[in-house]
This record gives C-alpha cells, sequence and structure tokens, in this order.
C-alpha cells in the first residue's frame, strides 16, 4: 500500500494526553485500532481499560462501531490533507462489573414508607 492511503490518528485521553500518531490502512477495523490503544495505554494512569471492550472511540461526535474500518469513519469535512485525526477515547468498566458493584449498594438500603395524618 502506498505511503500517501495510510491515514494518521492520535488518541486522546481523559486528561489530555495522547496515545500516538500512528498511521494505520483506511482498511484497519476500530476493533484493530482499540487492541492497540490497550496495549499503548500508560501504565501510569489511575483509570486503564483491562481490554479491548472496555474503550469507546469517539469521531467527529459519534461513537465508532468495532465492524467499521478506518476509512468509513473519517469524517469528510475539516479534515486537512496529511493532516492527524485525533479521536477521543472513553473507558467505561465492563457492565458484569457495574452490575455487580450495584448489587453490593442496594443490599443495605431498606425502604420504609411512614405516613402520619394528624
Amino acid at each position: 500500500m502506498p505511503e500517501e492511503d495510510l491515514v494518521e490518528l492520535k488518541f486522546r485521553l481523559y486528561d489530555g494526553s495522547d496515545i500516538g500518531p500512528f498511521r494505520y490502512s483506511p482498511a484497519s477495523t476500530v476493533a484493530m485500532l482499540k487492541e492497540r490503544i490497550v496495549a499503548e495505554w500508560p501504565k501510569d494512569k489511575k483509570i486503564a481499560p483491562k481490554a479491548a471492550h472496555d474503550i469507546k472511540l469517539i469521531n467527529a461526535g459519534k461513537i465508532l462501531e468495532n465492524s467499521k474500518t478506518v476509512g468509513q469513519c473519517r469524517a469528510p469535512f475539516g479534515e486537512l490533507p496529511k493532516g492527524v485525526i485525533t479521536m477521543h477515547v472513553v473507558v467505561q468498566p465492563s457492565l458484569a462489573k457495574a452490575k455487580t458493584e450495584k448489587k453490593v449498594d442496594e443490599a443495605p438500603r431498606k425502604s420504609f414508607c411512614l405516613c402520619a395524618i394528624l
């Protein structure tokens, strides 16, 4: 693949720091990008994804689907030729962990209904 066909991407983290830039083929999938982000994640961050499914990528205000390719996700407006595209990374805990924590939090609470008529 010619060098000029590659897309240059960097990934902006929650604290404003970046991972990248890296060059990708337009045929690369979003799932591949997520795997790379997990592998390159800085070790000194408090919040870190455990796996690729803990990450959401946002480009041009849209959450990108794992099955889409980089070529399909590029926004056609506002891009400079040979410019670096910044994608935002959001880390979300897995649903199983969130449900477990929610059940633990709800257990000690008890509802009481009190009515007083004077």
